[in-house]
């Protein structure tokens, strides 16, 4: 069953390890899928309802310019599904320099901050919309050796949760989904959570299934519980 027809849904990193399962568990859902990266390209997903936009959201004006390439195109922006993520660890917060720390808010936090807040204008205009996030176990639950990281991650649940509170006047949800480590291409283990039961979960929440889910920060830690 096509769950989202006629949505039109944003995935930033849609060509990483879990980007591609997201993507291609939302085109089968029924949506229009943008998928945003910064070498993505068309041919990426041979699918009618898939288009690619090749960008950096490093600034509030390259996210900007991002959604108004989309609502020109597409009409609307009905689902962000905000991906974008790196990880660097390895040191002590004593011995963090302060390039992995900028390194971490800029991947991790400050890249859906601006997406985000891009989106947001164009799904208060038309009454609703669905802002997801994909975190991480330890925006909860920190563990030593990764501050810059989990900091970087539980400033990303905050921000998910300050804007399902801002804009539940006009049917906007907001949820993050923190996973646990994942089974991907890179980084492959069989006792890992499995990146389609990521993508399942955001598009359940995309779904009218989920529309009263707002503020969560959901696990998804597999045999990792």
């Amino acid at each position: 069953m096509q769950i989202l027809s006629g949505k039109v849904v944003i995935v930033t990193g849609a060509k990483g390890g879990l980007g591609a399962f997201v993507t291609e568990a939302f085109l089968t859902a029924g949506a229009r899928v943008v998928g945003v990266s910064r070498s993505i390209q068309d041919a990426d997903f041979l699918h009618p309802d898939f288009s690619a936009i090749p960008a950096e959201l490093s600034s509030g004006d390259a996210a900007g310019k991002v959604v108004e390439r989309v609502v020109e195109r597409l009409g609307h922006v009905d689902v962000l599904a905000h991906l974008m993520g790196g990880f660097a660890g390895g040191r002590s917060v004593a011995e963090t320099d302060d390039a992995t720390f900028e390194k971490m808010l800029d991947l991790n936090y400050r890249a859906a901050f601006y997406i985000a807040r891009a989106v947001l204008g164009p799904m208060r205009a038309q009454g609703g919309g669905r802002i997801l996030a994909v975190a991480s176990r330890q925006a909860t639950e920190p563990a030593a050796m990764v501050g810059a990281y989990s900091a970087s991650k539980a400033a990303l649940v905050s921000l998910i949760r300050t804007i399902a509170l801002e804009n539940k006047d006009r049917c906007i949800s907001a949820n993050a989904v923190l996973p646990g480590t994942m089974d991907t291409p890179g980084n492959p283990g069989a006792q890992f959570v499995k990146p389609a039961q990521v993508a399942a979960m955001l598009v359940h929440l995309a779904s009218d299934a989920a529309a009263q889910v707002t503020g969560a920060a959901i696990p998804v830690y597999g045999s990792q519980v």
